[in-house]
C-alpha cells in the first residue's frame, strides 16, 4: 500500500493505541477517495451508456452505485469513529484518487464494462492491501470492514467480467 502522510487524530475513548489509529485512518481515507471516485465513474456509466445492452447495464451500474454509496458511508464512519476526518471532498478526491481517470466520451456499453473492470479490479487490489496493513497493525475492525467491501467488489468485478466473455 502507498505510504500516506500520518493522520492528524482527535481525541476519542477508542482504546486503539494512535500507531493503530493512524495506520487504519490512512487506510480508510485512502480507500475512501478511491470509493467516491468510483462511485462517480459508476454514475456516469450508468447516466450515459447506450446500445443494445442499455436496460440491462444501465440498472446494474444503478445497482452498483448504491452498493458503493452504503460501503462508502461505512468507510467514511470507521475513520471518524478512530478520531480521524475522512478525505471525501471532491477537491481532496480529485487530488488523491489513485484510479485513473474514468473516459467521459464512452457511450457504448461494452466499452464502458471495460473500463469499470479495470477501475474495481485495481480498488479491490488496494482495499487488499489496506486489509493486510490494518490486521499487523491490530485493528481487527476495519480489517473486518475492508473485507466486508473486497467481497463486495469481487462480486461486481465477476459481475462486469461476465458481460466481457
Amino acid at each position: 500500500m502507498a505510504k500516506t502522510k500520518a493522520a492528524t487524530l482527535h481525541a476519542t475513548h477508542n482504546d486503539l493505541g494512535a500507531n493503530v489509529r493512524e495506520v487504519s485512518v490512512g487506510a480508510l481515507n485512502a480507500t475512501l477517495v478511491d470509493m467516491i471516485d468510483l462511485t462517480n465513474s459508476v454514475r456516469m456509466a450508468h447516466w450515459t451508456v447506450r446500445g443494445a445492452h442499455f436496460a440491462g447495464l444501465h440498472k446494474l451500474f444503478e445497482t452498483f452505485y448504491g452498493d458503493l454509496a452504503a460501503v462508502t458511508d461505512d468507510v467514511a464512519e470507521r475513520a471518524v469513529q478512530l478520531g480521524g476526518t475522512p478525505d471525501g471532498s471532491t477537491q481532496l478526491v480529485g487530488e488523491k484518487t489513485r484510479l485513473t481517470p474514468y473516459p467521459a466520451e464512452l457511450r457504448e456499453g461494452i466499452e464502458h464494462v471495460k473500463a469499470l473492470t479495470t477501475r474495481y479490479a485495481a480498488l479491490a487490489k488496494t482495499v487488499r492491501e489496506g486489509i493486510d496493513a490494518t490486521d499487523e497493525a491490530g485493528d481487527a475492525d476495519t480489517a473486518d470492514l475492508l473485507t466486508d467491501l473486497s467481497r463486495m467488489l469481487d462480486k461486481a468485478l465477476w459481475m462486469l467480467e461476465a458481460h466481457l466473455d
